[in-house]
């Protein structure tokens, strides 16, 4: 029933209250820490005192469906917990409010509850009822959340940036950068090769990589119309679905429950964690997701009941297996080809970079290795930040964060595409107030003052509030979960 809250989630408005919702994660710090006490208390700010109970319900809440929730999740939750704690601390002393009336109004504009371009009642109190939700709590939370975008719009709003910051944005945007390109890849072709004794060494002290864990499961895909003849997803249907649940719960098997309820024949994998069959195939009957949670389960309670993106599945994982794969298998050699040739090129390009820190590779070893290497070099012009008509946008950002006249390497994440790049030279570039451009690159100016700011506000809280977390509640937490 998650799904129709990511749903919702998406929209314009929810996007912003991620956001929202997200920075207080960096909010927080700790004060005194206490050990003991009250196990019922998982954490005082200032003096007042929130429950493991409110803890405990709040980590449901963010609880992905079937996640595995270890020590260190239930520290990110805390985390996340005490930050919400401290941004309703700070609205409520700035005296934040929302009116019925306004939240009224934020509701109704979600394009979730409308029909016809107009608020409908009836998808509002659907969306309540398919997400198990009532609508005071629901309510309650939309409002909390808008009043942290207030205050944070409090905090953020009224910045006027001066002409020169817009100016040094657009140029750091906008400027064009002459350079000179060593595609390294020229060099990698003609100088890396594999001899075959290097390739059976690197398999012989690398053997656990290429074994793999394939789960053999059982997959059967649950809607209503199989399960009580209609197209609906309605309350049968979902109490159905939590009557299946409790049967799984109890122990039943796949085959007990298809029975039970006349649900047909499931599909039958063989998996490994990349939803590929033995040979690196791609299974594409299985949703990525549906993999994710295959391997979530285990083998001592083999039967679970999945909900991903409004369809539910009901998977029993029979055989779990170690397959190593041999030296023969084509794969196993490409992959191996392609580790080495990435440990060829890392080390390659170390030595190049050390050259360049030490100050020992200029522009006359630049043009030398281009003749000893038989490799051209290539002269463009890039015309903007955003310019990738040639080179990717990984390795364009890594060009303009380096000064005129310098030496660089640069790739992009997979080592696939490498250069030695000189930047020849730098054109900079302005804005005029009355340019049509203008506001957009002031509005960038703003967001750039802003994230500083909320940066300071950060600090600010960490020395404001006293945080004492009881550790003792902690683990008992952490002991219910797991």
């Amino acid at each position: 029933m998650l799904s129709s809250l990511r749903k919702f989630s998406s929209s314009w408005y929810a996007k912003i209250l991620l956001g929202i919702i997200v920075i207080p994660f960096i909010f927080w710090g700790m004060g005194g820490v206490f050990t003991g006490g009250n196990k019922n208390v998982i954490v005082v700010i200032d003096k007042d005192k929130f429950s493991t109970q409110e803890f405990a319900n709040f980590v449901r809440s963010q609880q992905i469906a079937n996640e595995k929730i270890n020590s260190e999740r239930i520290d990110q939750f805390l985390s996340t917990f005490i930050g919400s704690k401290l941004i309703e601390k700070e609205y409520n002393n700035f005296g934040v409010k929302l009116s019925d009336n306004s939240l009224s109004k934020l509701i109704k504009i979600q394009k979730e509850f409308k029909k016809e371009n107009k608020f409908s009642r009836t998808k509002y109190e659907k969306f309540l009822i398919f997400n198990n939700l009532n609508a005071v709590s629901f309510e309650a939370n939309l409002a909390n959340q808008e009043k942290k975008k207030q205050l944070l719009n409090f905090i953020g709003g009224g910045i006027i940036p001066s002409k020169f910051i817009v100016n040094d944005i657009y140029n750091k945007i906008n400027q064009k950068r002459k350079i000179e390109i060593i595609n390294l890849s020229d060099i990698f072709i003609k100088e890396i090769v594999f001899p075959e004794n290097e390739i059976g060494v690197y398999y012989e002290n690398n053997k656990e990589k290429y074994s793999e864990i394939y789960k053999s499961l059982k997959v059967l895909e649950i809607n209503p119309k199989k399960l009580i003849g209609t197209e609906d997803f309605n309350d049968i249907f979902f109490k159905k679905i939590d009557d299946i649940n409790d049967l799984i719960i109890q122990g039943a098997k796949l085959d007990t429950i298809i029975n039970e309820y006349n649900l047909g024949k499931a599909i039958i994998f063989k998996i490994n964690k990349f939803g590929q069959d033995s040979n690196y195939k791609t299974i594409n009957d299985v949703p990525e997701d549906l993999v994710k949670n295959a391997f979530l389960i285990s083998d001592e309670e083999p039967t679970a009941l999945i909900e991903i993106v409004d369809k539910f599945f009901i998977i029993e994982i029979f055989k779990t297996e170690n397959i190593r794969k041999d030296l023969t298998n084509e794969n196993v050699r490409k992959d191996i080809k392609k580790e080495l040739k990435i440990l060829k090129i890392r080390k390659f390009m170390s030595e190049i970079i050390s050259k360049i820190n030490q100050n020992n590779f200029k522009k006359l070893d630049f043009d030398n290795l281009s003749k000893e290497k038989n490799v051209v070099i290539q002269k463009i012009t890039l015309e903007n930040l955003n310019d990738n008509k040639i080179l990717k946008e990984q390795v364009v950002n890594q060009i303009y964060a380096f000064p005129e006249k310098k030496i660089i390497v640069a790739n992009d994440i997979e080592l696939s595409e490498n250069f030695l790049i000189y930047i020849e030279k730098i054109i900079s570039a302005s804005i005029n107030e009355n340019s049509d451009e203008y506001q957009k690159y002031l509005k960038l100016s703003k967001i750039s003052i802003t994230n500083g700011l909320f940066n300071t506000y950060d600090n600010y809280i960490k020395k404001k509030y006293e945080i004492d977390i009881n550790y003792k509640a902690l683990k008992t937490v952490k002991n219910y979960f797991n």
